[in-house]
């Protein structure tokens, strides 16, 4: 098996671990895909260390009673000791409230393995949809990063505003 195999089998482990981690509502394991240091950039919040995201995703996942997240292929591009990537993603939210959303967005993604697992060291959420399943609102603006492996800044916000 290549090294481009072997870590594209572990980023492919880790985005199941990541959705099953959500599925189950479990913060616990969700943030344990993260490196202990790791930051999530999402709905304009900047984490950072396991501590933080375990705390967060509690919080966003508390009106849900159910989500599922469906991921596509990543693109992955090998670095020395790490990896980066880009990821598209589609969640199904059913709310507690009765109400339910479909999100739409991109993950650019910065991977690193320690001890044989592969984990997350930086995720950038980057909000497309937000709405009904029909897909009956406004996409939101967003900037177009290029061809992969290009990616967001560090100071670039995770959530669009509409226009």
């Amino acid at each position: 098996m290549t090294e481009f195999m072997r870590a594209e089998c572990g980023i492919r482990q880790l985005h199941a671990r990541y959705i099953d981690a959500v599925w189950r509502q479990d913060p616990e394991a969700l943030a344990g895909c993260f490196a202990e240091s790791g930051e999530w950039k999402i709905a304009g919040m900047h984490l950072r260390g396991r501590r933080e995201i375990r705390e967060a995703v509690a919080r966003l996942l508390e009106p849900c009673e159910r989500v599922l997240m469906t991921v596509g292929i990543p693109l992955i591009e090998l670095r020395e000791r790490s990896s980066i990537g880009r990821v598209h993603c589609l969640e199904f939210a059913k709310l507690k409230s009765g109400n339910s959303a479909v999100n739409i967005g991109i993950y650019f993604d910065r991977y690193v393995e320690h001890a044989g697992t592969w984990g997350f060291q930086w995720r950038h959420w980057a909000l497309q949809y937000r709405g009904p399943a029909d897909l009956s609102a406004a996409f939101m603006p967003s900037p177009d990063y290029g061809p992969f492996p290009s990616m967001p800044g560090p100071d670039e916000p995770t959530v669009a505003r509409r226009g």
